[in-house]
C-alpha cells in the first residue's frame, strides 16, 4: 500500500466530514474502499458505524477502532482538499485515523503475515462521547468477538512519528454537573428581606475546591471546574435562582464516584445552611480510558518494531481531555496510545490540518500490531 494512497483516504475523507451520528458520506467511502480490499463490511451498527473483518484462519481476535465524526467548526484556510459542508470539519485528525486504519486493512488484506480475524471498527460520534457506548449497545462485541481492541490518537506538539502510551489511566473521564439554587429574590436595596442565592452560589464555587485538595487522594489525578454560572435577576434585583454548570475529569470509577457524593453533600449542607433549596444534577458522558497492562505490552511490541527506541514513551503522563475509547476497555481489554505529529496548530482549532508525513507511521504501527499478536 502506497503512501500516496493513504493520503488520498485522508484528503478525500477531509473533504467530506460529518459531525456524529450523521457520517453517511463517510461511511459510504469506508464501505466502498474496504470492499474492494475484499474485507466483509457489516454497517449501521450503534447507527451510522461499521465493521470490517478480515480473517487468516484459526486463532485470535483483535479490534483495531478509528473515529469517523468531525467537530461543528468552520474551517479556516484554502488547502484543496478543504471541508465541503459548510460548519463541519476534521479538526480533531478523525480523518487521519481512518486513513491509517484503512491502509493497515489494504496492507494485510494484500500481503496477509498473521493467523486469525481483525475487525475494523469504524466508530462514529465521538466527539459527543456517545458513539462507542451506541455500538456496544448494538451488540459490537457479542457480534464481532475480540480478544483486545487497540486505538491511536494523533498528538500535536509531540515528536513527529513518536508513539507513546502507558499502563492504567491514559485520559480521563468526564462528568458534567448543574446545580440549581433557589433562594428568595428581592430589591437590591433590600437584602435583608431576601435568601439570596448567589451567596449561596459563591459559597458553593469556593468549597467546592476542597474536593480535589481535601477529599481526593493526593496521588490521584482529578480536576473540578465551574464553567458557567447564570441567574434570573438584574442589576438593580437581587435572584430567586443561580445555575452552575460544570465539569469534572478523573481517572478512575472510584474517583469519579467520590467527586460526584462530595458535590451533593456540599451543595446541599450549603444551601441548607441559608435556607435556599439546591438540586444537583451530575452526568456521566465519557469513561475514563485505563488501558490493559497485557494490551499495552502488546502495543510496545508493534511500536519498537515500527519506529526507534526514542520515538517511544512507555510511560507518558495521563491527559485530562477525554476519549470515548474508554468504553470500549469497560467491554474488553485494550490499549489507547498516542502518535505525535509535531509542531504546529493544536486539535480543535479551525486551522488545524493532520500532518500527512506521520500517516505511514501509523499505518506500519497497526500492521506490526497484528502480525506480531496473531502470529
Amino acid at each position: 500500500m502506497t503512501d500516496s494512497r493513504t493520503r488520498q483516504w485522508r484528503h478525500d475523507l477531509h473533504r467530506i466530514a460529518e459531525l456524529g451520528f450523521q457520517e453517511h458520506r463517510t461511511g459510504d467511502y469506508l464501505a466502498a474502499a474496504l470492499d474492494g480490499m475484499g474485507l466483509e463490511v457489516t454497517r449501521g451498527i450503534g447507527g451510522t458505524g461499521l465493521v470490517a473483518t478480515l480473517s487468516r484462519g484459526p486463532g485470535g481476535a483483535l479490534a483495531l477502532r478509528a473515529d469517523m465524526d468531525g467537530l461543528p467548526l468552520t474551517e479556516r484556510g484554502d488547502r484543496p482538499y478543504r471541508s465541503q459542508h459548510d460548519g463541519v470539519m476534521h479538526a480533531c485528525g478523525h480523518d487521519g485515523h481512518m486513513a491509517m486504519v484503512l491502509g493497515a486493512a489494504g496492507v494485510l488484506a494484500a500481503e496477509g503475515g498473521f493467523a486469525g480475524t481483525v475487525h475494523l471498527v469504524f466508530q462514529p460520534a465521538e466527539e459527543p462521547g456517545l458513539g462507542a457506548k451506541a455500538m456496544i449497545a448494538d451488540g459490537l462485541f457479542e457480534r464481532f468477538p475480540a480478544d483486545a481492541i487497540f486505538g491511536l490518537h494523533n498528538l500535536p506538539g509531540r515528536r513527529a512519528g513518536s508513539i507513546s502510551t502507558r499502563v492504567g489511566g491514559i485520559m480521563a473521564s468526564e462528568d458534567n454537573f448543574e446545580f440549581r439554587i433557589a433562594g428568595r429574590g428581592g430589591h437590591a436595596a433590600q437584602p435583608h428581606m431576601v435568601i439570596d442565592p448567589i451567596v449561596v452560589a459563591a459559597e458553593v464555587v469556593l468549597a467546592l475546591q476542597t474536593i480535589v485538595a481535601r477529599s481526593v487522594g493526593p496521588t490521584d489525578p482529578a480536576v473540578v471546574s465551574c464553567t458557567e454560572i447564570t441567574t434570573d435577576g438584574a442589576r438593580n434585583a437581587i435572584p430567586g435562582e443561580v445555575v452552575i454548570r460544570g465539569d469534572t475529569r478523573s481517572f478512575t470509577p472510584e474517583v469519579q464516584a467520590l467527586l460526584e457524593r462530595r458535590m451533593r453533600q456540599l451543595v446541599g449542607g450549603i444551601c441548607a445552611a441559608h435556607g435556599a433549596i439546591g438540586q444537583v444534577s451530575y452526568t456521566h458522558e465519557f469513561e475514563p480510558t485505563v488501558n490493559d497492562p497485557t494490551a499495552v505490552a502488546t502495543a510496545l511490541v508493534a511500536a519498537r518494531l515500527t519506529v526507534a527506541e526514542d520515538h517511544i514513551d512507555p510511560d507518558t503522563a495521563p491527559m485530562t481531555g477525554s476519549e470515548d475509547f474508554g468504553a470500549f476497555q469497560r467491554q474488553t481489554p485494550g490499549c489507547f496510545a498516542f502518535l505525535g505529529t509535531g509542531e504546529g496548530t493544536p486539535l480543535h482549532s479551525p486551522d488545524y490540518d493532520f500532518n500527512d508525513e506521520v500517516l505511514e507511521t501509523g499505518v506500519r504501527y497497526y500492521v506490526n500490531l497484528v502480525r506480531s499478536a496473531l502470529q
